[in-house]
């Protein structure tokens, strides 16, 4: 057996590493509770603490397994799960007993990144309605680790957790990636599927490193360990706090819209001389100047009798920056925050048949203000929808000051790995899915190395150099152009793709999966079943199965003209819906021009007569590649690429 798989203390005590003296009672992380799924195969961990010295026997599935804790009160043992299957039992035994439940023994993955990884059910369960009320699958389980950090020390358990299954009342609280990924799995192989999903929203990858990590980048480290300083954490989180109430307060006591006898939500403000705007848009570029503060939006709209009194939903796609939402003078909903999606709730008795008032007192922090084109923007009752786009009225309430931006602690290197991350190290594991390199986009040139340095790092910590990792790559984002330039997301994607050098490793190509209006795009389906395709492959030994689309391989130049080379091409190269796109072509100058392509056979042929002698050529570089269009014929779109021409 692998020695950094053995079962000794010391194996374990870069994870178990706080002293935990004193114990009276056998006692279990969190992660190891009733409903958890282990890792099928030969051997699995189990860990805890106990008073120095305590006997702890583990029983499962009839046999006994024995530790003694140390000195710190720490042990450990190797079970063996064995097959697949389950509900089982397992006992704890010391001073005290402990009896965990409904143990399933399948295969369990770690989920880890930021949003889009972190992002619920909940958030996409208008786009997933009827997989929302059929959820009904017992083998698939899921555990949240709770945010939080420590640069001080790794820590030996989370603050919180606790398993749950794929049932309708729990399935908004799964990470949808997550969720859609272990449905592919499990209706693939037929075993129980588990999922720890430690992610954070906005994180760096630099969050996820340990200190050993760390050191081979100076600066990082040493701003990490500058937050090991308790006074200094004080002292951001109350001028974080100060801020926001700062600007709120002042928002509260300037705005007009509050002022007055009649505040502005009510249906009977006469609001006949405000000016009009069209939403959804930009407010500066629906007749506002550029500002920062409050702005009121009216809107009248006629309900008819058979809508009148019921319940319903008002869709507002989202709003930069904040919003409070009233309907008929009711306030029905707020945000704090541009991202989610305006899904407010219209309780029974409150539309009347006749005219109805929406009132909107918006909120812009920083930047440009604005309503989200191409967002839903409507009153849903039963069957019917009420289209609110169009004509709105607005006044300014309060002209402030653009908010000072503030510092997100949970966003300094170390932090996460150290509080998130090394409590579930002793967990054994089939693989690692990775949906990060947003919070990264803006110094994208390096992230290959951080990458490489991510999983490097987990697999020493997990002592499995063969550990499967696989990544989502970045989806397509942000308004489309007209001609090839340069893009951050493009340089990003391309880094991500050169990772895959590493052995064991995948990544899901999704950049027909994203919205160009939204950072959270909905489509987490299309992302789940691609990473569950190559987590196939990687990690199931599915060596055979086309598992991606085209990568790409080779540039060759033919007089004029490039022959590009693919792996993955599988049953042959396509172009959806015509000709081939979002080719680019440059020479000496390095000035990218678009290039024509076509398919031969399994090469694909570029070529521009603005570019006799072509050196580089680029595939879908943009943050919105839309009409990028070249696939296998297994539906697999190819990833962006830049290569230079030999």
């Amino acid at each position: 057996m692998n020695a950094k798989r053995s079962f000794s203390l010391a194996a374990l005590a870069f994870s178990l590493s706080c002293c935990v003296g004193g114990f009276a009672a056998v006692r279990l992380p969190k992660v190891l509770s009733d409903g958890m799924v282990l890792q099928r195969g030969e051997e699995a961990r189990i860990w805890g603490w106990a008073d120095a010295s305590e006997r702890v026997t583990v029983t499962f599935r009839g046999k006994a397994f024995e530790a003694i804790a140390d000195e710190r009160g720490e042990w450990a043992v190797g079970i063996e799960p064995r097959a697949a299957g389950g509900p089982f039992e397992l006992q704890v035994e010391g001073e005290n007993r402990i009896v965990l439940q409904d143990v399933l023994v399948g295969d369990l993955w770690l989920t880890s990144g930021q949003s889009n990884m972190e992002l619920t059910m909940e958030r996409v369960k208008e786009r997933f309605p009827e997989e929302v009320s059929a959820a009904n699958n017992d083998r698939i389980r899921y555990f949240k680790v709770p945010t939080s950090y420590d640069f001080k020390q790794e820590r030996n358990d989370v603050q919180s957790g606790s398993w749950i299954k794929a049932e309708p009342d729990s399935i908004l609280d799964f990470s949808a990636v997550g969720y859609f990924f272990a449905r592919e799995i499990e209706r693939e192989k037929g075993v129980p599927i588990g999922i720890v999903n430690s992610s954070v929203g906005g994180s760096r990858i630099q969050c996820w490193f340990s200190e050993a990590m760390l050191e081979a980048y100076p600066e990082e480290l040493a701003e990490a360990k500058r937050w090991r300083d308790d006074a200094l954490i004080e002292r951001t989180e109350s001028s974080n706090a100060a801020i926001y109430s700062d600007w709120d307060r002042a928002a509260r006591e300037k705005d007009q819209g509050l002022r007055g006898e009649t505040p502005w939500y009510d249906p009977d403000v006469a609001d006949r001389d405000w000016p009009s705007m069209t939403l959804p848009t930009f407010w500066d570029e629906g007749g506002l100047e550029p500002m920062n503060g409050v702005v009121w939006f009216r809107k009248s709209f006629e309900v008819p009798a058979g809508m009148a009194g019921k319940s319903g939903m008002l869709y507002l796609g989202t709003i930069v920056d904040a919003d409070e939402t009233y309907l008929n003078g009711v306030k029905v909903g707020a945000t704090t925050y541009q991202y989610p999606p305006r899904r407010y709730e219209v309780p029974a008795g409150l539309l009347k048949e006749g005219e109805n008032v929406i009132a909107i007192r918006a909120f812009s922090h920083s930047g440009r203000g604005s309503f989200t084109r191409d967002k839903p923007f409507d009153l849903v009752v039963d069957d019917a929808t009420i289209d609110l786009r169009g004509d709105w009225k607005y006044k300014v309430g309060a002209v402030l000051y653009e908010r000072p931006g503030t510092v997100f602690i949970r966003w300094k290197p170390m932090g996460l790995y150290n509080a998130m991350i090394a409590p579930l190290v002793p967990l054994d594991l089939k693989g690692v899915l990775w949906y990060q390199g947003e919070s990264n986009a803006w110094t994208p040139d390096n992230y290959q190395e951080l990458l490489n340095q991510l999983v490097g790092g987990w697999r020493e910590q997990w002592g499995r150099a063969d550990l499967p990792f696989v990544w989502a790559q970045l989806p397509n984002f942000m308004e489309s152009r007209e001609e090839p330039g340069e893009s951050a997301w493009a340089r990003l994607r391309e880094q991500q793709r050169l990772a895959l050098e590493l052995e064991h490793t995948g990544m899901a190509v999704t950049i027909d999966a994203g919205e160009w209006n939204d950072i959270h795009p909905l489509d987490k389906e299309t992302v789940g079943k691609r990473l569950a395709l190559e987590a196939r492959r990687v990690a199931y030994g599915e060596t055979e199965l086309v598992s991606s689309g085209p990568l790409i391989d080779s540039a060759e130049r033919r007089g004029r003209q490039v022959a590009l080379s693919f792996r993955n091409v599988g049953g042959g190269l396509r172009a959806n819906g015509g000709e081939l796109m979002e080719f680019a072509i440059a020479g000496g100058d390095g000035n990218f021009v678009w290039a024509d392509a076509r398919i031969a056979g399994d090469e694909i042929m570029v070529w521009s007569d603005a570019v006799p002698e072509p050196t580089r050529v680029r595939y879908a570089w943009a943050d919105n590649p839309e009409h990028a269009n070249l696939y296998n014929a297994e539906g697999l779109p190819a990833s962006p690429f830049e290569i230079e021409v030999e």
